[in-house]
């Protein structure tokens, strides 16, 4: 009898490559070091000698004094294009070392020329810190390399065996190529040169829209969040970019989903680049509300996007160096379609970090079901019935099956959650309260906030995360424990390290409760849990167990497939084949395929929540700068 134990394990609407496999690397735990001697009565100058020391070892190239510079084994130089046009986590003085003398014809010597401490804002003054209960000294720096000039943020642990003071943990990452800076600040436009150019405003934007000034370097497959987070950046540092979507609005990917459903995270944590929520908008974004905010800000950065648009063919010119691409245009005029061929250096994938869903169709029976049975990227919602007059069956139980269940039960349905393995809960609000110190009302600008989210390497971040799941535990423990009472199986994380680290490590596995799991408590929706669905009737689900369910509605919250497998939709075998696993994390702790090479020349991932398409787009835009420019 078929089952559907190739179905990942309730990853709830995230892809399958997550979870943890080989090519996936299962981060461990890195205990912290043990310093709680500050012995710095002036934070300022304390960073300054040791940035003085650091240039002058830089000046030299001199690698073991600058490694020198760092803890022995438990420090970490986590770097986003200053040392090189890829991301990495380089951990201890020999792995520091092995990077920076690594023979490379193209670098002669390290790119990063020399830090500074930056004095920007007030915000950024060095003071103490700490991480942990590992005691530190911290400072935003600037940083100046071989082609521009970027940020950073340092550690700063008194090592008490030699009474020096050393990193614990330096990141850096690139914030502008020099002589291409972004087109934003002091370096705006007056408004003015449209009229001197014999042209105004609407027609310049006219001519952009058609394609008019000349092919575009990038094209860009998706108009959700990441799609338009890329083409803004590209946008501001002068790269012609073309964003084409399938659907018929910007938004359309939020606004066609179920009524009900509202963002997770709060709006201090979900702003895109340039343009920040309102001081009025909730602090959960329903979802027509974001599709509408989506639209507005394609308009408002004045991005080209074609809707109703397809890729029918794609081919790479190794040669060249570029992409032929054929498009279909729908609805153009009174229904009529349009073809356009491009030829763009790049392509960015940005059609969400999920691949095609994860549909057990060979399911035994499953043609022969009488009611309605799909997989939640299909749910829109359901009517109003007469109270337990019918029965639906979630299989899934992380945010979608959640909300989806929650949905059913409040319009009338007898509701079961089939819970096939076990999933992370934390409170809604308390989620938001743990985040506010850098995403909250009285957080600091978000730049500051992302700066320093990014700082700490994914292993530390695990490593204080056990520490802080254990209280965000106690906020919710009358919730967990109420779950647990009535069977629904609970667990902390990747290694007790919360939703964070799930997030990265598995794509998903947790349910940021907003009211679902007082209905399971209260017996409102109900949960069988360690089975799997065996078989389809006409009217009914049997199970693993045994057992059988009656059943109106069937909606399986059962994931997706890796993004390459939407990849080898559209672009072919061929192209997929060259792309490497995306999500999860490599060996150093960073997030595989995503931002960064493919493996396919002039091919890109672009996908994330909301913060990390913010930041992330900054750095994918410079990195295809530096291709466009020929400095990598």
């Amino acid at each position: 009898m078929a089952t559907v134990d190739t179905l990942p394990p309730d990853t709830n609407d995230i892809p399958s490559h997550n979870r943890i496999e080989p090519g996936s690397f299962p981060l461990p735990i890195q205990p912290l070091p043990t310093s709680t001697n500050t012995k710095s009565d002036n934070p300022k100058a304390t960073v300054s000698a040791w940035i003085q020391s650091f240039n002058e070892a830089l000046s030299k190239n001199d690698i073991p004094s600058l490694t020198n510079h760092f803890l022995s084994s438990d420090s970490y130089w986590r770097d986003q294009l200053c040392l090189s046009w890829d991301f990495h986590t380089l951990q201890g003085r020999e792995k520091i070392a092995s990077f920076l003398s690594s023979p490379n014809p193209n670098e002669k010597s390290i790119r990063v020329k020399s830090i500074s401490l930056d004095e920007s804002s007030a915000i950024n003054e060095p003071r103490h810190g700490s991480i942990g209960e590992l005691m530190t000294v911290s400072s935003f720096l600037k940083v100046e390399t071989d082609v521009g000039s970027g940020g950073g943020v340092v550690n700063l642990v008194f090592d008490e065996e030699e009474s020096k003071w050393r990193a614990f943990t330096l990141f850096t990452f690139l914030k502008e190529i020099r002589g291409c800076e972004e087109r934003v600040g002091s370096r705006r436009g007056y408004g003015y040169e449209t009229e001197r150019e014999g042209t105004c405003w609407g027609e310049k934007r006219e001519r952009e829209d058609r394609l008019e000034d000349g092919e575009v370097a990038v094209l860009v497959l998706g108009a959700g969040q990441a799609g338009l987070a890329i083409a803004a950046r590209l946008k501001m540092l002068g790269v012609k970019t073309l964003v084409v979507d399938k659907m018929k609005r910007v938004g359309d990917n939020w606004r066609n989903r179920y009524a009900s459903l509202v963002l997770h995270d709060p709006v201090w944590f979900d702003h895109l680049p340039y343009l920040s929520f309102p001081e009025h908008w909730p602090v959960h974004s329903p979802k027509d509300k974001l599709a509408d905010w989506l639209e507005g800000y394609a308009k408002f950065m004045d991005l080209t996007i074609w809707c109703e648009t397809t890729i029918e063919k794609s081919t790479w010119d190794d040669v060249k160096k570029e992409w032929t691409v054929n498009l279909t245009t729908t609805g153009v005029q009174n229904g009529s379609s349009k073809n356009t061929v491009i030829h763009p250096h790049h392509i960015v994938m940005a059609t969400g970090h999920s691949g095609e869903p994860n549909f057990p169709s060979h399911i035994t029976g499953i043609n022969s079901f009488k009611g309605t049975l799909i997989h939640s990227s299909r749910f829109t919602g359901v009517p109003t019935v007469p109270k337990y007059s019918k029965h639906a069956i979630i299989v899934g139980s992380c945010n979608s099956g959640h909300d989806i269940a929650k949905h059913y039960y409040e319009n009338g349905y007898h509701v079961t959650m089939i819970q096939r393995s076990s999933t992370y809960v934390v409170g809604v609000k308390t989620n938001a309260d743990a985040m506010a110190a850098l995403y909250g009302q009285h957080g600091p600008p978000v730049e500051i906030a992302d700066a320093l989210n990014m700082s700490l390497p994914n292993r530390v971040v695990k490593t204080l995360n056990v520490g802080a799941t254990k209280m965000v535990g106690k906020v919710d423990e009358e919730i967990l424990k109420g779950l647990e009472r009535v069977g629904f199986k609970l667990d902390g994380g990747v290694d007790g390290s919360g939703i964070w680290m799930k997030y990265l490590q598995r794509g998903g596995g947790y349910y940021i409760d907003s009211g679902a799991s007082q209905l399971i408590i209260d017996g409102h929706i109900k949960i069988k849990q360690g089975v799997e669905v065996t078989s389809i009737l006409p009217n009914a689900v049997q199970f693993s167990d045994g057992t059988e369910l009656p059943a109106d509605d069937v909606v399986f919250a059962t994931g997706y497939q890796s993004m390459n497998t939407t990849c080898a939709k559209i672009f072919g075998t061929e192209v997929a084949s060259k792309t490497g696993g995306v999500w999860g994390l490599d060996e150093e702790g960073e997030i595989r395929g995503l931002w960064r090479d493919s493996g396919h020349q002039g091919f890109w991932f672009m996908a994330g929540n909301l913060m990390l398409c913010r930041w992330y787009s900054k750095i994918l835009a410079l990195r295809i700068l530096g291709v466009e420019k020929g400095l990598c």
